[in-house]
């Protein structure tokens, strides 16, 4: 068994642990290791844009995960990817730059986690962008994370944008910027049609380069090792092999909603009652360990029609693939620059709302069951989810070990009023949807053409609805009994540990989570620094 020392242990190579390595590891006197199960997420699935989003049905860089059954959503399993390389998540994901609503942050705040509102925030953001496109006081130009304007140039966008006037919705052009309400193109985070994700801005600039910085993949992390409860190491698996290694100054956890409070529950800390029916020893008993757990949950309509602008099964779409294939490969635009959730935006299901309360995602291609059942046709779909759930779920164990997966309940529409919000977001989808822009292009309503009341509507959202990809909450930030994290991001009754990745956020963010969770890591490196 080999044992090895550092400054910093970092676990998990995601949006979050890749950017706590990369800046860590610029002071050439501190030590870091990071510790990835996957692989180095640079090949050219993850570079390209469409092909990553497109193996998001496969285990490919992809944890794959299921829920246990949701009793909101008629007893179905839900599905939960998460990426399973350096980048995580961002090397997956559709590469949406939002940040959510200021509300959500200053909300942070007042629940007293001082330091988390959004102005406190927003340097962070900054910090972290480089925006090739937007230059003014909400966005940065010069940090390691590339955001741009896609370069897939396809018609739709604009189709889209004539739909939304049509409908009478407001158009925005940066939901970044003063006002998030309103529907438009998403930025996206590439550089020259490429997917940036954390780990190519952040990480692979400087391994090999960095003497202080070790990086390590295919590696099982075991448990987090203590002395009293004090976090002094980790226990993993690599190749085979069992390795100890020790931590200086900190163990950093970044492995994400589901996996950091598994680590924490099989290292013995966690609800003392759920490590006990699992010969857990507790090191310190935390019961919020894995509760909190909010997504937001998701409505897809879907639609046919005669484009090859549009991503389908075809003869003709083969042909014209081929020709965009080459198109890309000679100037990253083109098709195969899509993230295909190419537009979208914030609506009020009223508008009395301080913010919006769902989030549209337009996407190229006809979508269902996120896209592991195919159409033979071409055509578009449109997601709508609730920005702000009021269920709460739970990560709990299913062994006593890393190996098996957590057991995964996002509690999906359990609180009635989730659901009538997202018949409300229906009505305003089904509103755009049904504008001239887009009725005179469609071939055949897939997925809806039945739906006529209000009854008709919650039946299918009971029958279609999934998540959107956003899990977060299951180690929350705060200071009552079932806080995870203070707001320096230490883990309570613990020494040397902290949690830095979406897991702490207290309540989800109207928005999607990347970006969020790229400025909590970039704020957290300043706090590890100061010493809090």
């Amino acid at each position: 068994m080999n044992t090895h020392e550092f400054d910093y242990i970092v676990i998990g190579g995601g949006s979050a642990g890749s950017v706590i390595a990369g800046r860590l590891s610029e002071d050439a006197g501190a030590s870091v290791t990071l510790l990835e199960a996957g692989g180095k997420g640079d090949s050219w699935v993850v570079k390209t844009p469409a092909a990553a989003v497109a193996m998001l049905p496969t285990s490919i860089n992809n944890y794959a995960f299921q829920t246990v059954p949701q009793k909101g959503l008629n007893g179905r399993r839900g599905y939960q990817p998460r990426g399973k390389c350096l980048g995580g998540s961002s090397a997956i994901n559709a590469m949406i730059y939002t940040r959510g609503h200021r509300c959500d942050y200053d909300h942070w705040a007042a629940l007293g986690n001082t330091g988390w509102s959004y102005d406190e925030l927003l340097p962070y953001f900054k910090k972290s962008e480089n925006n090739t496109s937007i230059k003014n006081s909400f966005h940065g130009n010069d940090g390691p994370l590339s955001v741009s304007n896609l370069q897939s140039h396809n018609p739709f966008q604009q189709i889209y944008l004539n739909a939304a006037i049509e409908a009478g919705f407001p158009v925005t052009d940066d939901f970044n910027g003063a006002e998030q309400e309103g529907l438009g193109i998403y930025q996206v985070t590439h550089k020259n049609g490429e997917r940036w994700s954390t780990a190519r801005g952040y990480l692979h600039p400087h391994m090999g380069k960095r003497t202080n910085l070790n990086v390590q993949t295919g590696v099982q992390v075991e448990r987090i090792l203590f002395e009293g409860k004090r976090a002094v190491g980790v226990s993993y698996s690599q190749g085979g092999k069992q390795h100890i290694i020790r931590a200086n100054k900190e163990v950093i956890l970044c492995a994400g909603a589901f996996h950091s409070p598994q680590l924490l529950m099989v290292s013995g800390v966690g609800p003392a009652q759920e490590l006990r029916k699992f010969n857990v020893p507790v090191i310190h008993d935390l019961p919020g360990v894995g509760q909190n757990l909010q997504d937001h949950p998701d409505f897809i309509f879907g639609y046919s029609a005669d484009s090859l602008d549009l991503i389908g099964v075809s003869l003709g779409g083969t042909v014209k693939l081929t020709g965009e294939i080459m198109r890309y490969i000679r100037s990253r635009e083109g098709m195969i620059a899509t993230n295909f959730a190419e537009a979208g935006g914030f609506l009020k299901t009223d508008p009395s709302l301080e913010a919006p309360d769902v989030q549209l995602h337009f996407v190229v291609s006809l979508v269902e069951d996120h896209a592991r059942k195919l159409h033979m046709a071409h055509g578009y779909s449109c997601h709508v989810c609730v920005l702000r759930p009021k269920s709460r779920g739970q990560v709990t164990l299913a062994s006593n070990g890393m190996k098996d997966a957590p057991l995964i309940d996002p509690a999906f529409l359990v609180e009635e009023e989730d659901l009538e919000t997202l018949v409300k977001g229906y009505k305003l989808t089904k509103q755009l949807m049904d504008a001239p822009a887009f009725t005179k292009i469609r071939t055949k309503d897939i997925f809806t053409p039945n739906v006529k009341t209000d009854d008709d509507i919650r039946k299918i959202i009971r029958e279609r609805a999934d998540t959107v990809y956003h899990p977060v909450g299951t180690c929350k930030m705060g200071h009552d009994a079932m806080a995870v994290v203070d707001a320096s991001l230490k883990v309570h009754g613990i020494d040397s540990l902290r949690v830095v990745d979406g897991s702490i956020m207290p309540t989800l963010i109207g928005g999607n989570t990347n970006a969020p969770i790229i400025a909590i890591a970039e704020k957290a490196v300043d706090l590890i620094r100061a010493g809090r």
